[in-house]
């Protein structure tokens, strides 16, 4: 540290020169003092003056120098006495040299006091002008736009209509045409941020520019106005501003209305661009009602090529059972017995085909299907005798496993049509592969104590291990005329009741599928 910064405060580098000025009328008014007293005939408290010399000097040099000089000064004091009074020292020159030191002492006292006091003031005032510095660096490099604006006028109006019982601004506002633009009018624009010039593509600080970049929301204007009344200390909302190119923006407005009135003159508003993010959720909300129509079609179209699969075994059967009518009363004599058997089992797929389109109906309509207690022996029995006429034809042998279960809950028509669609794709399989001695083996067997499975099982080609993945996939079929329905439905419905449906190859040969359901379901309608 140089002798100079020990003895001179710190200061502007243009300061040097005052300091310089005032240490050296110091040392000259010391100087001064000390011949006047000491080789004058002048008689007084002329030690006093070194206070002078004092004030010179606080207001050049650091604490440390002046506090150096105070004790310099007061030897001088006492120096002066002991060259003019040693020999005849009186009570007056004891006091005057008294008087002298007593009036240095409280003059430094002071000024050291002083100097604490201006040095603090000089912290404070360095801490503010960095905040400003920072805050003057966040509100201009922010990419939010940014305004300060002047709102003291409004503010001024505004509380003089308050006091007057006026408090509903819109109200005023329609009894008075002009009041709104002369709200605008009171406001001014101290500063912007670039983020607010780009927003809207000029300087709002200009004179009238304020009014082009809400004149496209009066209304929102008014509530700004109303917040400011209720002593609100936040607005926010969402407004529509114009641009210079006379584009409408919509923003997200943040008002900080502080709460002394003398601060209105500063009010920082704040606005951010959200014309994107809200075209962005409007595309997102059409997207949606557009999927969901998409869907509701989908859906519709699922349930038809449903219906269509499942309709197609029960009507062939009665196209069959017909033409074996017919031709059991084309006989010579007539055949009658037979006959009724052929007509009973066309009322017997008749209803089924009754059911299996009320069964679609109640999951259109979302109430579901009617759950039934059954056994599953008398059930497996029931199914393969509609299946009667396709396993003669291709001359297919079904053995039944069964297993002592218990009684099972469930839709039956729903759990009959996945037992006939698995039943049927085995005897296709087996057709097109050419299988001579066509075998389907049907087990019943309890898996836990809450689930029972089914396994249907053929001595078929299998499934190949390309299509494995997709064996259960909406509309892939592997036969020329097939739909693709079948295996996706029967899957989606058991899921739909708590169940699996599982397909692979068996370890002998041939396709395995197992029905996994629930004894009892937790709930009646999935």
């Amino acid at each position: 540290m140089s002798i100079a910064s020990t003895i001179f405060r710190s200061r502007e580098p243009e300061g040097g020169g005052h300091h310089l000025a005032f240490g050296l009328g110091a040392l000259a008014l010391a100087a001064a003092v000390f011949y006047v007293d000491t080789y004058t005939d002048i008689e007084g408290a002329i030690a006093v003056l070194y206070v002078i010399t004092m004030l010179l000097a606080a207001q050049a040099i650091t604490r440390s120098a002046l506090i150096t000089i105070s004790f310099a000064c007061a030897i001088l004091s006492l120096l002066s006495y002991a060259m003019t009074h040693a020999q005849d020292a009186d009570l007056q020159s004891a006091l005057r040299l008294l008087v002298a030191l007593s009036a240095l002492a409280v003059t430094t006292m002071l000024l050291l006091k002083t100097e604490t006091a201006r040095l603090a003031l000089l912290s404070i005032n360095a801490e503010l002008k960095e905040s400003e510095e920072r805050y003057r660096s966040i509100f201009d490099r922010t990419r939010v736009a940014l305004w300060e604006r002047d709102y003291s006028r409004l503010h001024t109006l505004l509380v003089d209509l308050k006091q007057q019982g006026i408090v509903d601004m819109r109200a005023h506002a329609r009894a008075n045409p002009g009041f709104t633009q002369k709200c605008i009018d009171l406001i001014t624009v101290v500063a912007s941020n670039e983020a607010g010039k780009e927003m809207l593509g000029y300087d709002s600080s200009v004179s009238g520019t304020l009014k082009q970049s809400v004149v496209s929301a009066p209304d929102k204007f008014l509530d700004v106005l109303q917040a400011i009344v209720d002593n609100r200390r936040v607005f926010e909302d969402k407004v529509v501003v114009r641009t210079v190119g006379g584009e409408d923006r919509l923003v997200l407005l943040s008002i900080s209305f502080p709460a002394e009135s003398s601060s209105f003159n500063r009010v920082v508003v704040s606005m951010v661009d959200i014309t994107q993010r809200e075209m962005a959720l409007k595309a997102l909300a059409e997207a949606q009602a557009e999927l969901t129509k998409a869907s509701k079609a989908a859906t519709v179209g699922a349930m038809s090529a449903s219906l269509s699969h499942e309709l197609n075994q029960p009507l062939g059967a009665i196209i069959v059972n017909a033409q074996t009518l017919l031709r059991w009363l084309d006989r010579d004599p007539p055949d009658l017995a037979a006959a009724r058997r052929s007509a009973e089992r066309m009322i017997r797929d008749s209803q089924r085909a009754s059911e299996i389109i009320e069964n679609t109906r109640s999951m259109l309509a979302h109430t579901g299907g009617k759950l039934e207690t059954f056994e599953l022996d008398e059930f497996i029995d029931e199914t393969l005798g509609l299946l009667e006429h396709d396993l003669e034809r291709s001359g297919t042998t079904v053995n039944v496993e069964k297993e002592t279960t218990p009684p099972v809950k469930a839709v039956r028509i729903e759990l009959q049509q996945v037992l006939i669609n698995l039943l049927t794709n085995a005897i296709q399989a087996m057709d097109e592969a050419g299988i001579g001695n066509r075998t389907i083996t049907v087990r019943k067997e309890s898996q836990d104590a809450d689930t029972i499975r089914v396994i249907v099982r053929d001595n078929g080609p299998g499934i190949a291990a390309e299509i494995k993945e997709k064996l259960f996939s909406p509309f892939f079929t592997t036969k020329a005329t097939g739909m693709g329905m079948g295996l996706s439905i029967c899957r989606t419905t058991l899921e739909a009741r708590g169940g699996r449906l599982d397909g692979d190859n068996h370890p002998l040969g041939g396709a395995v599928f197992a029905i996994s359901m629930p004894i009892s379901p937790e709930v009646e309608h999935a």
